[in-house]
């Protein structure tokens, strides 16, 4: 099948891959790129394991062609270097055996940044793209709120 050189913007850096026209966005970034962090769960948009960021705000990156990506901004969660939503969910015991947690963090991550006044409400509204089938939403929440708290106080740790 025929190849293309296309350049991705991941994590801050300008990545030259060849990809199918077909390829999604998650095979690349897997296969291709090594950045595994991404999941395939579901594979049609339904379960938010392979979520990623790009321009900022979280897609499925099962549904997105790499072909679709060049001169966008992606963040994968290897990019996100230790962001405070990370270190939360470890605090909050956020996740159970972790399959999800890169999704969910990329997820909350855009939540913050886009509405760092978010409700309970807006919260939980964020969490429906996202399946975990481990645990409850608890914890979860109790990581994003912790850092709206801190963000709000202007608390960095």
């Amino acid at each position: 099948m025929l190849k293309s050189e296309i350049t991705l913007y991941v994590n801050g850096e300008p990545r030259q891959v060849y990809v199918r026209h077909t390829d999604t966005l998650l095979h690349t970034l897997r296969e291709n790129l090594g950045l595994t962090g991404a999941k395939p769960g579901c594979l049609n948009g339904d379960c938010g394991a392979c979520t990623i960021d790009i321009d900022e705000e979280p897609i499925k990156s099962c549904l997105t062609l790499s072909v679709e990506s060049t001169d966008k901004k992606i963040t994968t969660v290897e990019g996100l270097q230790n962001a405070q939503i990370q270190k939360e969910f470890i605090k909050k015991f956020a996740f159970q055996c972790g399959y999800c947690t890169p999704g969910f963090i990329m997820n909350c991550n855009a939540l913050i940044n886009k509405y760092p006044d978010a409700d309970d409400a807006k919260i939980k509204d964020w969490l429906e793209s996202n399946i975990c089938r481990c645990t409850g939403y608890a914890e979860i929440e109790e990581a994003i709120k912790a850092v709206l708290t801190k963000n709000q106080q202007g608390l960095s740790s």
